[in-house]
């Protein structure tokens, strides 16, 4: 059944008008960073681009990818749009991996960030009598700016407590009668298993009703193990620091993923040839920023693996359906000759009983080859049942069902892993 829409002229354009705005936009996106930034020109004449190239969308296939290497090659403002002074906020990346990835804003781009995301968090269900405790780590991360302005927006109030300090999360969550938690989903399990270790039962005690997770890659089981465990209904948020921050893609009411594509044109690509695929095909997401001002983003690769599909969701909207995110394609893994990601493994440990929500996927390497095992916590109360060999072995046989593959499981104490506020460290290398 079709549900009342935040913006209904453009969640639910034709197809076809969806597609001449597209169009529109990308023409006026093209010469403006033409005529506004030197690198952009730069590398637009080395491939003979000019504005007058794009006639129609499929064109953009001739403009060269932007890459996180060429982003960092140009930090921190070197493809900057706009004058300096224009630029009224600032976020970036971790830069775990090298410099952080620079996100400047405009007053304008500010507005659309918080338009975006009271688009995405409407349809997920948040209103304005809602309560939403903001557990994501605020600082240069985009994540907890974005999930408050657009709650804001809606007109939501916000408890902007930041992530950490879990004991007082669960006291402000049960006091202010909190009805949504934003944070990432690993953090919401943590949250839930310090409420247990104080006597409080997650599902009965609070008024939490949704969950707004993203910032980490999280599987249906995981999902199924949230709401359980809380409650609730748990959706999904989707978006990068290069691009806007979250507000690219959510959820409606039924759980599809629906792509902002009046503001956010999605490509498919093969993560190997480059080459562009059909609606329907799975292959690496790249997405251009059509409306922002101060940094746009013109085919920027995001490693992550999906599909698209177009076509009108139950829920009333046009815009296409992304499906979730299958893995990185710099996270996956070949075993034995066999495709592997995190996913995947995630998706058989939350099958087993007894499992606890922490694992960590341990990477070997020996020689010029890496081997797989996997690290998972059984809860208390299977720990201390002990026959631990028949917990790994049940824990082995259904990875092995899901990816006919037979990697070894060693059951660890509970509570060995280490926690965390922010994104759960899933894998690591030995």
């Amino acid at each position: 059944m079709a549900e009342k829409l935040w913006d209904f002229k453009n969640e639910s354009m034709p197809l076809s008008k969806l597609k001449e705005l597209q169009l529109k936009r990308l023409k006026e996106l093209i010469h403006r960073v033409y005529t506004k930034n030197k690198y952009y020109k730069k590398k637009f004449d080395e491939t003979k681009i000019k504005p007058d190239t794009i006639r129609i969308l499929k064109d953009i296939e001739k403009i060269p990818f932007l890459t996180k290497q060429d982003l960092r090659a140009y930090y921190p403002f070197g493809l900057v749009c706009t004058e300096l002074d224009e630029i009224i906020e600032v976020h970036a990346s971790s830069g775990t991996t090298g410099k952080p990835v620079v996100g400047p804003y405009t007053r304008n781009d500010v507005e659309l960030w918080a338009e975006v995301m009271a688009r995405s968090l409407w349809a997920n269900g948040l209103r304005s009598n809602d309560i939403l405790q903001n557990a994501y780590g605020y600082g240069l991360f985009t994540g907890a700016h974005g999930f408050e302005k657009g709650a804001q927006k809606i007109g939501a109030m916000v408890i902007t407590i930041s992530s950490g300090n879990t004991e007082r999360q669960i006291d402000i969550m049960k006091d202010f009668g909190v009805t949504t938690l934003a944070c990432t989903p690993s953090y919401s399990l943590h949250i839930a298993e310090v409420a247990e270790e104080k006597g409080l039962s997650p599902s009965d005690d609070f008024l939490l009703r949704l969950g707004t997770f993203g910032a980490e890659s999280w599987s249906e089981e995981m999902r199924k193990k949230i709401e359980e465990r809380w409650g609730i209904v748990a959706h999904e948020h989707y978006g990068l620091t290069e691009l806007i921050g979250p507000g690219v893609v959510s959820e409606c009411r039924y759980k599809k993923l629906h792509i902002n594509a009046d503001h956010f044109y999605p490509e498919l690509i093969d993560p190997d040839t480059g080459e562009t695929l059909e609606p329907g095909e799975e292959g690496e997401l790249v997405f251009t920023t059509l409306t922002k001002e101060a940094f746009p983003a013109i085919r920027f690769r995001t490693k992550d693996l999906a599909s698209i599909t177009e076509e009108i969701c139950e829920c009333g909207r046009t815009l296409p359906i992304q499906s979730r995110i299958k893995g990185r394609s710099d996270d996956m893994m070949k075993v034995k000759g066999v495709i592997v990601f995190p996913s995947q493994i995630e998706a058989a440990l939350m099958q087993v009983p007894g499992i606890s929500d922490n694992y960590q996927i341990v990477k070997t390497k020996q020689g010029d080859t890496y081997s797989l095992s996997v690290e998972a916590e059984p809860s208390e109360d299977r720990f201390r049942e002990g026959h631990l060999d028949d917990f790994e072995k049940k824990v082995e046989q259904e990875i092995y069902r899901i990816l006919n593959l037979h990697i070894l499981v060693h059951a660890i104490p509970p509570k060995s892993i280490p926690r965390s506020t922010g994104k759960a460290k899933r894998i690591i290398e030995r």
